[in-house]
């Protein structure tokens, strides 16, 4: 069945993207070996085709650690899943700790002494990973952002919330509170001597510039109509990682993500001028990431991201650009 015109939603096969899958390195020993030779510049802005266990693994034996100055990670919930036919079953608690426990260890040598972790999670996960990674590194916060999609529970509270455990290495971290700030509406604005105080009028509204909380409530969730979107099962918004990117890193900086899915690290990273460095087990995965990468090369824009500050939903864009759906 055809999609609509107005469906932008990134589905190709691997059949249909064989060009994107041929530009990401497929893992192996022979590359391992022969092309990798623990340099890290040969995978830096590279999408790689692996399980992720093993690609950090070789990374560390040959001596490719401290590497990355952000990782955003975004592992399997703790939940039957399917992704492209490719299973995830749920586990006891004590498993899926130990699950997490092993990527953690594999993924903390590749980061800088001075590098910031982001670990993406639901609340269930969240009790295990948020205990492991208190063994390993230093807590600074937990987010919570809402996920607004959902129809709703019928014996229990609709699930529409998610968390991401902020953490660093050590004390010495980078965190750019400025770059992060939101634009909200104003309702009652206060003047002093007939002036703005603390907020600014426009011709589109009037807004303050706020520094953001760790409850963020201005997130839209990719769709259909949206270029970003992908089939996906669980594609996190490039609005919500750009918030994570620019807050924990700066321009020309490495971000690692050990699960990354359909691209959003990324392309994201891209888009704000970072290097980047992605595993992905699945092919079709792979794919719809090299082919988000290859759209950034000529859309650097970030939806609900502008005039460097990230809007409110539904609080308008500067004039003369036209509104985008679910902003």
């Amino acid at each position: 069945m055809a999609k609509s015109e107005r469906n932008k939603t990134i589905d190709t096969t691997v059949e249909e993207g064989r060009e994107y899958l041929d530009k990401c390195i497929e893992w192996s020993p022979q590359v391992r070996e022969e092309v990798f030779h623990g340099d890290i510049k040969v995978l830096t802005d590279r999408v790689i085709t692996g399980d992720t266990f093993t690609v950090m693994e070789d990374m560390a034996k040959a001596g490719a650690t401290g590497f990355a100055d952000l990782v955003i990670a975004d592992p399997p919930y703790n939940l039957n899943k399917v992704y492209n036919g490719r299973v995830f079953n749920s586990m006891s608690n004590a498993e899926y700790e130990k699950y997490t426990r092993r990527w953690v260890e594999s993924l903390k040598p590749l980061l800088k002494k001075t590098g910031s972790l982001y670990v993406c999670c639901d609340w269930h996960s969240s009790m295990v990973i948020g205990s492991v990674l208190g063994d390993y590194f230093k807590i600074r916060n937990r987010i919570t952002w809402q996920r607004e999609k959902g129809r709703g529970a019928s014996v229990n509270w609709k699930n529409s919330m998610e968390d991401i455990w902020f953490a660093t290495v050590s004390d010495d971290y980078t965190f750019n509170i400025d770059d992060v700030k939101v634009r909200r509406r104003v309702l009652a604005p206060y003047r002093e001597k007939g002036k703005p105080k603390d907020w600014q009028e426009t011709d589109i509204g009037n807004f303050r510039d706020t520094h953001p909380s760790n409850f963020w409530d201005d997130i839209t969730v990719p769709f259909w109509s949206m270029a970003e979107n992908t089939a996906h099962p669980a594609q996190k918004p490039e609005k919500l990682i750009a918030r994570l990117i620019l807050a924990s890193s700066n321009e020309g900086d490495i971000v690692f993500d050990p699960f990354l899915g359909s691209g959003s690290t990324a392309v994201t990273a891209k888009k704000l001028n970072r290097h980047f460095i992605g595993t992905e087990i699945d092919e079709r995965f792979c794919i719809w990431a090299q082919q988000r990468l290859h759209m950034a090369d000529d859309d650097k824009t970030i939806q609900g991201f502008e005039d460097r500050v990230f809007w409110e939903r539904n609080s308008g864009i500067r004039k003369g650009r036209k509104k985008q759906e679910g902003e």
